[in-house]
């Protein structure tokens, strides 16, 4: 389907969980439709006014649930409608919003809800991230011990100084004291309370790496109609893409990956941006290490490649800087994996539409949602702004 034809998407309703370490309180369908509600509640709509529900979770072995779509389906008010589950590793929750946009741009369905959800208390993410024996020696621990070594190989392309990494997560870690939904509240936190916390996979300590969490994420999308009897300003898509490459092949650049490249160029065509660093207001990135910002800002083109490490610790990406990078705090203080993804784009979505509370940036027209998964090979990413594609 060309551009033209091509309905105009908006986000009109927003809504998360609080997030926790353990959200006992209730089960995964009272969890989602937690999120589910305020997502309505923010748009002024019900359960009736969704035409279709698009699901996204990581791997069902998270919390030993298989298939949980159907069992989600009435929680979600979806009896009787359409019902897609997605699923592209830690990058769900941003191809989930991708798909439900893609449901309204063609004019399939006029008001999609589109949901992401983990709730690893009920399960253990570390060692289901480890693969077992034959297929390799035991010598990794959880996703840190996969991207550990590209951390390293980063810091060695770059000479970036040790104090990045703390850096970016005191940062995150300060920004999501402002968020009221983000899992860690650490009042105390100091950068050198982060500098001397645990070594856990070399160079990342444990003050730099994210938490498991139980949370779920919303977002209602509609079209211009819709829009038009939104009760706030809605955030408008710009440009959305996903993009993918196997995890391990022949000349694979870990550290910066073509998939996102790739990704990220296509967004920006689709947006009209030529100059990210200066058209794009803040940006919510998928950033479960802290080292992965810079690396980030050089693959996203926020930065020449080996210079992402000095906007960081120029101050640029804080929230008070020219490019704020996870005013919500980010994945580092938040992360139900299932939903991190969309956590990202919906907090985009939030700052365009001047509802981010006391994370939001002043002036914030246009924001870019980020996220990656598996090996650092599926990338989905959107790029939200405050007036239609076409105005």
């Amino acid at each position: 389907m060309s551009a033209v034809h091509k309905e105009p998407v908006a986000v009109v309703g927003i809504g998360q969980t609080k997030h926790a370490a353990a959200r006992r309180d209730v089960s995964i369908a009272g969890l989602v439709r937690e999120a589910a509600r305020r997502a309505l509640d923010d748009a002024e709509l019900d359960w009736s006014d969704v035409e279709a529900v698009v699901l996204g979770k990581a791997p069902d072995f998270f919390e030993g649930v298989m298939m949980p779509e159907l069992h989600l389906a009435d929680a979600l008010g979806a009896t009787g409608k359409p019902v897609l589950r997605v699923h592209t590793a830690g990058s769900v929750g941003g191809s989930t919003a991708l798909v439900a946009a893609n449901l309204v741009a063609a004019r399939l369905h006029g008001t999609v809800l589109a949901l992401a959800f983990e709730k690893q208390s009920e399960s253990n993410a570390m060692w289901g991230l480890s693969l077992p024996v034959p297929f390799q020696p035991p010598l990794l621990a959880g996703a840190g011990g996969f991207f550990a070594p590209h951390v390293r190989a980063y810091i060695r392309r770059t000479g970036a100084p040790p104090v990045v990494g703390s850096l970016v997560a005191y940062k995150d870690r300060r920004n999501a004291l402002k968020n009221p939904y983000a899992h860690l509240h650490e009042h105390g936190i100091t950068l050198e309370k982060v500098r001397s916390s645990p070594m856990l996979w070399d160079p990342v300590r444990y003050s730099e790496t994210c938490p498991s969490s139980d949370g779920a994420c919303a977002v209602v999308l509609t079209g211009r109609a819709g829009a038009a009897r939104s009760p706030y300003p809605p955030a408008w898509l710009h440009g959305g893409a996903m993009r993918s490459e196997p995890t391990l092949f022949a000349g694979k650049d870990f550290v910066s990956p073509r998939a996102g490249r790739d990704c990220a160029a296509d967004v920006y065509c689709q947006a009209g941006i030529t100059d990210p660093r200066r058209e794009i207001d803040v940006a919510e990135l998928y950033v479960p290490f802290s080292w992965y910002e810079p690396m980030w800002l050089e693959n996203l083109g926020f930065a020449a490649e080996g210079e992402g490490w000095k906007l960081t610790e120029s101050g640029a990406t804080a929230l008070d800087g020219d490019l704020p990078v996870n005013p919500s705090g980010g994945v580092l203080s938040t992360n139900p994996i299932g939903a991190s993804g969309l956590i990202r784009f919906a907090e985009a979505a939030l700052q365009v539409r001047g509802r981010a509370g006391e994370h939001q940036v002043d002036g914030a027209r246009r924001a870019l949602g980020h996220a990656y998964g598996g090996g650092a090979q599926f990338f989905a990413m959107w790029l939200v702004g405050d007036r239609p594609p076409d105005a």
